[in-house]
C-alpha cells in the first residue's frame, strides 16, 4: 500500500528540488516511487494512507558511519578501583578495555536495544557499528544484527580484531567477522551488512593483518587510524613506517575501507589515503572528550577524499555531533569563517555517498527508487527558509529531540515519539537490571 507524509517543509538534498515548502513524499513497499506538491500528490495518489506533518521538517533519515553499540553499558558507570586516566591510552586500558573483556551476549543484546532505539529517536535510520567484546567474540554480530532486525534498523557491523588479548582471542575475533560477512551475505538485502574490523595498527601485528587480509576476502576494513600518539609512535618505533604508510603496505587502505578518526597523520599520508580513495569518518565530539587533537578534515576535503561524521559511541545525536563538527575547526584555526560548508557536506551528503559503497539502492536523499528512510523533524524556521540557507537552519535549529517520526525502509519504526517496534519501557528497565548486575562484576 502507497504511504503518503505530507503537508510540511521537504528537504530532500536533491539538487534538483532542494526544498519544497508544502512537500510529500510518496513511499511503496521499501522506496520512495514519488515526491511533490501535497495537493497534486494527494490528487495523483487518491485514497492512500496519510500522513499529516502539519508543517513540520520532512528530510532523509540520518547515517552514523562510525559507532561503538557497545559502550551503552559504560553510560554512568563509576569504577572505583579504577586510576585516574590522563591520556588516552590509560581510558583505553581503564574503561573500554576493561569494559569490553566482561560483556556477554546479555549485555551485548542490551546495549544494541537501547543504543538502536536512542538512535530511532533522534532520526538515525543506518547505523555503522564497530564492535568488541574480548570476553564474549562468537556470536556477538549475530546478537546485535537480531536486534536491529526486530527493531527495523538499518546496519553495518563488524567485530574489531586486536592481538591485546591473546591469539585465541585474535583468531576468535577473525572468524566472527568472517561468519558474519557470509551470514550478511545470505540476507540479500539493504537492512544488514557487514565490513571487516580491526582495532588500530598499534595492537595489531603484521602476522594478523596478513591473516585479516587473507580472511576478508576483498570485504573493506574499519579500522582506528591515528586516534592517538602512541599509534603513530608505535608505528614508527616497531616498523619504521607512520600509521597509514604501514596501513597502505598491508594492503588495508581501498574503495570499502574506513579510516576512522585519522588524527595523527601528514600530509603524505593524506595522498595515500586519496590515491587509494579510502573513506576517513571524523567524530569530533570523541576526539575532545578524549583529548586526541582535532582531525584535519578541512585539508582532506581540499584534496577531495571522501569524509563522513561518525560519533564514535559518544553520542547517537548526529544533530549534535552536526554542531561540535562545526566549530571544533573554527576553535582549531581560530578563524570563524571555516567549516560552515564542510561540518553539513559530511552528515548530510558524504555518509549518503559512503552508504553508496556499501549498500545497493541510495539512501540519505528524496528521490524516486531511493530507499525508503525518512524522518519528521518538528522544527518551524524563526526566518525564511530556502535552497540557499537549509544546512544553516539545519545546523542552528534541528537537534535529535526534535525527531518526531521515524520511517526505515517504508515502515514507521517511531510515530509521533512513540517507538512502534519495541516495547521501550520494558527494554530500558531490564537493561538497567542487566547493566547493574554488570556493573557488579566488571
Amino acid at each position: 500500500m502507497t504511504k503518503l507524509i505530507g503537508n510540511g517543509i521537504l528537504i530532500t538534498r536533491n539538487i534538483e528540488n532542494p526544498i519544497i515548502n508544502d512537500g510529500c513524499v510518496a513511499i511503496s513497499a521499501n522506496k520512495i516511487i514519488d515526491y511533490g506538491i501535497t495537493s497534486e500528490m494527494k490528487r495523483k495518489y487518491a485514497n492512500c494512507e496519510f500522513y499529516d506533518v502539519k508543517g513540520k521538517i520532512i528530510m532523509p533519515g540520518l547515517i552514523n558511519t562510525h559507532n561503538h553499540i557497545y559502550s551503552a553499558m559504560a553510560r554512568g558507570m563509576v569504577l572505583n578501583d579504577a586510576k585516574v586516566s590522563k591520556n588516552f591510552t590509560q581510558v583505553l586500558e581503564n574503561l573500554w578495555w576493561r569494559l569490553d573483556r566482561g560483556l556477554g551476549l546479555i549485555e551485548i543484546k542490551y546495549s544494541a536495544y537501547t543504543t538502536y532505539i536512542d538512535c530511532i529517536k533522534n532520526g538515525v535510520t543506518t547505523v555503522f557499528d564497530h564492535h568488541a567484546s574480548a570476553g564474549q567474540v562468537t556470536g556477538s554480530l549475530f546478537t546485535i544484527a537480531e536486534v536491529a532486525k526486530e527493531l527495523g534498523v538499518r546496519t553495518s557491523l563488524c567485530y574489531e580484531v586486536s592481538d591485546r588479548d591473546g591469539i585465541e582471542n585474535t583468531d576468535l575475533g577473525i572468524k566472527e567477522n568472517v561468519d558474519f560477512i557470509e551470514y550478511a551475505k545470505e540476507q540479500n538485502n539493504d537492512m544488514i551488512k557487514a565490513m571487516f574490523g580491526l582495532h588500530a595498527s598499534f595492537t595489531l601485528s603484521d602476522e594478523t593483518l596478513e591473516k585479516c587480509v587473507n580472511a576478508a576476502n576483498n570485504t573493506g576494513f574499519h579500522v582506528h587510524v591515528a586516534e592517538g600518539t602512541k599509534d603513530l609512535e608505535d608505528s614508527q618505533e616497531k616498523y619504521n613506517k607512520r600509521v597509514v604508510e604501514r596501513l597502505f603496505d598491508m594492503k588495508i587502505l581501498g574503495v570499502n575501507t574506513i579510516a576512522v578518526h585519522c588524527i595523527h597523520v601528514d600530509n603524505h599520508e593524506l595522498d595515500i589515503i586519496k590515491s587509494t580513495d579510502s573513506i576517513v569518518v571524523h567524530n569530533p565530539e570523541s576526539n575532545m572528550g578524549n583529548a586526541v587533537g582535532c582531525s584535519d578534515v578541512l585539508s582532506m576535503m581540499q584534496k577531495d577524499i571522501l569524509v563522513g561524521l561518525g560519533t564514535d559511541g559518544y553520542t547517537t545525536d548526529m544533530f549534535e555531533s552536526l554542531k561540535v563538527a562545526n566549530i571544533i575547526h573554527k576553535h582549531e584555526h581560530r578563524d570563524p569563517s571555516v567549516a560552515w560548508k564542510e561540518a553539513p557536506q559530511m552528515l548530510l551528503d558524504n555518509n549518503a555517498t559512503i552508504c553508496s559503497r556499501f549498500f545497493e539502492e541510495p539512501l540519505g536523499i528524496i528521490e524516486k527508487d531511493a530507499l525508503a528512510d525518512i524522518i519528521v523533524v518538528d522544527y518551524t524556521p524563526p526566518t525564511p527558509m530556502n535552497e540557499n540557507n537549509i544546512n544553516s537552519h539545519i545546523l542552528f535549529g534541528f537537534s535529535g529531540r526534535n525527531v518526531v517520526s521515524t520511517i526505515i525502509n517504508g515502515q514507521y519504526v517511531m510515530k509521533d515519539r512513540v517507538v512502534l517496534t519495541a516495547d521501550e519501557n520494558e527494554i530500558y528497565h531490564k537493561s538497567q537490571s542487566v547493566a547493574k548486575d554488570f556493573w557488579e562484576r566488571v
